[in-house]
């Protein structure tokens, strides 16, 4: 199996809030009587029994049978890309003894402890805390760096969520930036029907009709030109995410409110744009119109 194969304790899956969808999880007696058996991860369990049982089955690991008791609840990538699921558990002594093996230096050595908190409770004073316990444990005296490295999962998040903060800024001065640009084209492009229509309006101002109606038509044919763009664009967007998605592998959510958020913004940079040009032709005088040539 190249699955990473994990020895742990009970308590990992309560400290962990790690759900056991099917058998149970690891126990302490399973610790302590050495039992060859594991919970699988999501992945790892279709991987191997796709639509079929899991739990009973049995599995070999380095060539050591082991049985399955259980199987986790999905929890999906970790902040750094890695699959939480693709995962076999198996108790601390028999991981040690059948398939990870001991350090000679020291059998008892584990490659790290997983530390959950209180609600509320001060993770750097907590971090310190464990920091200082873990050296004194080592032997390391006042002056020597530290042999091991803890991680915090707070600031790893904090960290990540400004990284998410800069790139939003950044989405969103460009996606500003190319509304103004389309706007200003949406308005340039009024502006020459205006022109090109100066007859038109001319007629239409003459025969009775309001200034209020020419500004709307000029501000609803600005506002379906930008629709008429938005929804190419939504289509092509979506079309690309789902492509994008299928071609990666990646989880791609598209929701009907967003397609709606963004045919509103549309709309919205259509009436910005247009009342200018429909303002201007609305202001026309009949006569002046008339004669345009």
């Amino acid at each position: 199996m190249d699955d990473e194969r994990r020895g742990t304790t009970a308590d990992f899956f309560v400290v962990r809030e790690w759900e056991v969808i099917a058998g149970r999880a690891i126990e302490d007696e399973d610790s302590n009587s050495g039992r060859k058996v594991v919970v699988l991860g999501e992945t790892v369990a279709e991987r191997l029994f796709s639509d079929t049982e899991a739990v009973g089955r049995s599995v070999r690991i380095n060539r050591v049978p082991f049985s399955v008791i259980g199987v986790l609840a999905g929890k999906g990538q970790t902040m750094n890309g890695t699959d939480q699921d693709d995962h076999v558990f198996m108790p601390l002594d028999s991981a040690r003894d059948r398939v990870i093996g001991r350090n000679p230096a020291n059998p008892r050595s584990v490659t790290g402890v997983v530390i959950k908190v209180q609600d509320g409770a001060d993770m750097s004073e907590t971090g310190e805390h464990v920091r200082q316990t873990i050296r004194q444990q080592h032997g390391l005296s006042t002056g020597l760096e530290d042999d091991f490295s803890i991680t915090n999962l707070t600031e790893m998040m904090q960290v990540k969520l400004g990284a998410s903060r800069v790139m939003t800024l950044l989405l969103a001065t460009i996606a500003s930036i190319s509304l103004l640009i389309g706007g200003i084209g949406i308005m340039n492009i009024m502006l020459v029907s205006v022109t090109e229509r100066t007859r038109e309006i001319g007629v239409r101002l003459a025969v009775g009709a309001q200034r209020r109606h020419i500004l709307m038509q000029f501000l609803i044919e600005a506002v379906v030109l930008c629709m008429l763009g938005g929804i190419i664009g939504s289509l092509i967007g979506t079309s690309g995410a789902i492509l994008a998605g299928a071609v990666g592998d990646l989880p791609i959510l598209v929701t009907p409110t967003n397609i709606i958020l963004a045919l509103c913004v549309a709309a919205s940079v259509g009436l910005f744009f247009g009342f200018y040009p429909a303002q201007r032709a609305a202001s026309l005088n009949p006569i002046d119109a008339l004669r345009y040539e």
